[in-house]
């Protein structure tokens, strides 16, 4: 596992700890411009310095989803990377919104209206406790 890979780990394994409960109902904000329009889209854009993270939080703000590809900067700075992270995750946080790993190379961002599935992996039968 890259160093980058483990970096992008442990923030996330951070955010889970304050995370709101995995299996919560979510009603969809009609108020919502994106909502109302019926236009949300889904948009891939690449985080190349830290400059970049104003227009993925205001794609975020108008309501669309964000998948965030953040190898470019991480060839330049995993700090960087760490930085933009958790600032997105304060972000998701003081939008209502929710954030995400998507493999090694991306971040998905998404605004008040979506939330993102997580299942949580099994545990594997050697593993499993018994009842003594």
């Amino acid at each position: 596992m890259s160093s980058f890979s483990k970096a992008l780990e442990k923030l996330f394994r951070k955010q889970k700890k304050s995370e709101r409960e995995e299996t919560e109902t979510v009603e969809v904000a009609a108020q919502h411009p994106a909502v109302e329009s019926g236009k949300l889209y889904l948009k891939a854009l690449p985080l190349r310095d830290l400059s970049d993270l104003d227009e993925i939080k205001k794609e975020v703000k108008s309501g669309n989803i964000v998948i965030i590809r953040v190898n470019t900067l991480a060839r330049k700075s995993i700090e960087d990377v760490k930085r933009a992270v958790n600032e997105l995750c304060e972000f998701a946080e003081s939008i209502g919104g929710d954030i995400a790993r998507l493999g090694e190379e991306r971040v998905v961002l998404t605004p008040s209206t979506v939330r993102i599935w997580r299942q949580k992996p099994p545990i594997p039968a050697n593993q499993a406790s018994t009842a003594a």
